[in-house]
């Protein structure tokens, strides 16, 4: 795929780097999403998931980034070593859940704006608000629940970016949609869900992800939290599978709710 390019201010750019990780560029302003190089979302570099894709794009061929979102400190959405190189490149400001900061320090990332469900920051030219998810957070056996978890709502240049992280399937969907009513893009995630009676909490299927995109009603929804890393125990193809069945089940048009290549990038226009 070739490399993204800056948009007009007028447009949305999404660029899809794989698993939860997002290029989004809304206002003018390229805010960049959960962002995982490594090899293995792992404390450790020889164990672990590892990939069974690569980055759809390099991190060098991104153009300049103007806001470092992290949504919650699992190490699939919060990678040390991609944070490393994100800081040394650009320098971005950050923003992120309570509690997380200290662990962003460790990449060298010590003015993190950290934000409790519904806490709106104006941060790089754009307005951002932490919303609710239904998830937990955790980085060793001995700190559960220590640190917020949550999404983003990025509004910027009259637009609206709605990036939900990691979540299973609750009413928090339906209240951002009743305080953001015209979200242009959603970032919902489809994958890690097997065996339910274990993960129903955690995460949505493909069927409860399609529930989501209802209840807020965006424009559009984009896929995402698959085809990267082996979490779980559906196959690594099967959320795409089952998000076309789910949505035609529900009517929705492949349009309004699908998935992009590794490495693509997508524009609309805004309103």
């Amino acid at each position: 795929m070739p490399p993204p390019v800056r948009v007009a201010p007028d447009r949305i750019a999404v660029t899809f780097i794989g698993h939860s990780s997002f290029l989004v560029q809304v206002g003018g302003i390229a805010v960049l999403l959960d962002p995982i190089w490594s090899a293995r979302c792992s404390p450790l570099q020889f164990a672990g998931p590892r990939r069974v894709r690569p980055p759809g794009q390099k991190l060098e061929a991104l153009p300049d980034v103007d806001l470092l979102l992290v949504s919650h400190n699992h190490y699939d959405h919060m990678d040390l070593g991609t944070l490393r190189r994100v800081q040394r490149r650009w320098h971005p400001p950050v923003a992120t859940g309570l509690g997380n900061a200290r662990h962003l320090a460790k990449a060298g990332i010590r003015t993190a704006v950290e934000l409790d469900w519904w806490d709106t920051t104006e941060i790089a030219g754009a307005r951002v608000t932490y919303v609710p998810a239904q998830h937990f957070s955790a980085r060793t056996l001995y700190d559960r629940n220590r640190c917020l978890w949550g999404g983003f709502v990025v509004e910027a240049g009259g637009a609206a970016v709605y990036f939900a992280g990691d979540s299973g399937y609750c009413p928090h969907f339906a209240e951002i949609g009743r305080r953001f009513p015209n979200i242009d893009v959603a970032l919902l995630p489809i994958g890690a869900y097997e065996p339910r009676w274990f993960m129903r909490q955690q995460h949505v299927n493909p069927e409860e992800a399609v529930q989501a995109h209802l209840d807020l009603q965006p424009r559009r929804s984009i896929g995402m939290h698959f085809g990267t890393f082996q979490l779980t125990d559906e196959a690594i193809d099967a959320p795409v599978l089952a998000l076309r069945e789910a949505r035609a089940q529900a009517g929705i048009p492949e349009a309004d709710f699908d998935v992009m290549a590794f490495g693509e990038t997508r524009d609309y226009p805004t309103g």
